[in-house]
């Protein structure tokens, strides 16, 4: 007689257990959300170790020209990261349909885009020595250096931009780690030869230079054979509404830190800018989802799928990462603070968990924008510009202190990701093939 020897119920739950990690580990969402975020991580580590370098080695004074130059090379990415957009998807609707317009695309974009890159080398060359001279920079080439810097980041946009829409997420993400791994390892050698502030800047081109070639080799695959002519016209209207999105996300956590400098005192403000950077921390740790994100439902909705279910997964793992930062800033905000800016930023400590939240909320947002981009919804536009106008006109009419700007924050991120959500609940049930499809052109 064979005895029947019960499981216990742990045992049911250690197996469900593994079952379900194993499931996870199979799902491909996840895998390309593990893979875009450790190239993210990677690369946000390495800025971080960059200024860290520069700071150190050239001191407070010397590196303030740095840190100018850099914040100019971010202004000047905005382009690049539009142009990201409206490739990705383009290239994910080509995809879809299995048209090999990849290299038409890629070579075609190349050249039209090199005509902004050209005049904008000559205007920064035409204005080189008055830029100098207002910052006080004692030579005209690390001016000329971010010129061909922000010119060349258009062009790195273009493979970076297709490798998303054809969901190449290793070689994105290697893209992305190894610019901030060899600016950092350039700019530590430059500084150390006396370069000083045009080693700097010249770290940063040679890291452009170097992905804008793997970026090209990443793609070499599509060069054989003739392919079809893209026609670039197509993109003229998403274009408008990809600057409104990314704008606007933009101006979300920025304009706060701008308000917030202009009504508060020296310290406060000093203090808000520090927690605001904390919670773009957040922010950006989960950029990733939403670079996934953004190819996937252009896919899914060209080939009549559900891509409420894509939406509502990114959400999950969005939301599982803020989670545990979350937990960081509400179990240790002191070590975060004393860690990022030191004892001096003291009075941030109580309000470290509060902008985490922001951060969360403003991912959230961010997330659904790209949703709203992918599938070329314009109706968000004016959501989000509410949002926008919300944030500033409630840090205009309360700004006693900095707890009450943080609060006017939140309320202004959780309505417009409340109004973002009803949008998306009406919208889904009307996505099909046709929705993400541009009306053709006249002319090519």
């Amino acid at each position: 007689m064979i005895a029947f020897v019960p499981l216990e119920s742990a045992d049911v739950q250690r197996l469900g257990l593994g079952q379900r990690l194993a499931q996870i580990r199979r799902n491909r969402l996840v895998r390309q959300n593990l893979v875009l975020f450790s190239g993210g991580l990677v690369a946000g580590v390495g800025g971080f170790v960059y200024h860290a370098i520069a700071g150190r080695i050239l001191g407070p004074e010397t590196y303030g020209q740095v840190a100018f130059l850099i914040a100019v090379y971010a202004v000047g990415t905005g382009p690049a990261l539009i142009l990201v957009v409206v490739l990705a998807r383009y290239t994910a609707m080509l995809n879809a349909r299995g048209d090999p317009g990849v290299r038409s695309l890629l070579a075609r974009t190349v050249r039209l885009i090199a005509i902004p890159c050209l005049l904008f080398i000559l205007l920064t060359t035409l204005f080189a020595r008055p830029i100098a001279a207002f910052e006080h920079i004692g030579s005209t080439l690390p001016i000329l250096i971010l010129g061909f810097s922000i010119a060349l980041i258009w062009q790195v946009a273009i493979p970076r931009g297709i490798l998303q829409g054809l969901q190449r997420f290793t070689a994105l993400s290697l893209n992305l780690s190894l610019e901030l791994l060899i600016r950092t390892t350039v700019v530590f050698l430059l500084l150390k030869a006396g370069y000083a502030v045009s080693g700097a800047m010249a770290a940063v081109f040679v890291g452009l230079v170097f992905v804008f070639c793997l970026g090209l080799y990443s793609l070499h695959d599509h060069f054989r054979g003739t392919g079809t002519r893209v026609r670039l016209r197509v993109m003229a209207g998403f274009s408008l509404t990809a600057a409104a999105g990314i704008i606007g996300v933009q101006i979300l956590y920025n304009q706060d830190v701008i308000l917030a400098e202009h009504y508060l005192n020296g310290h406060d403000g000093g203090i808000y800018g520090g927690l605001n950077k904390i919670g773009t921390i957040l922010f950006f740790l989960t950029l990733s989802v939403s670079q996934v994100l953004f190819p996937r439902v252009v896919e899914a909705v060209a080939k009549e799928q559900h891509p409420g279910r894509i939406l509502l997964s990114s959400a999950g793992i969005l939301t599982a990462l803020g989670a545990g930062a979350l937990l960081v800033f509400a179990v240790a905000p002191g070590l975060v603070v004393g860690v990022l800016f030191g004892p001096s930023f003291k009075d941030a400590v109580p309000l470290v968990f509060p902008v985490g939240v922001i951060g969360l909320a403003l991912s959230l947002d961010n997330l659904l924008v790209q949703f709203f981009m992918a599938v070329h919804d314009r109706v968000f536009v004016p959501i989000l510009a509410l949002g926008v106008l919300a944030e500033g006109v409630l840090i205009f009419l309360f700004h006693a202190r900095v707890g009450q700007i943080v609060l006017d924050v939140l309320v202004a991120l959780v309505g417009l990701l409340l109004l973002l959500t009803i949008r998306c609940y009406l919208l889904l049930p009307t996505l099909h093939a046709e929705s993400v499809k541009e009306p053709e052109p006249v002319l090519t």
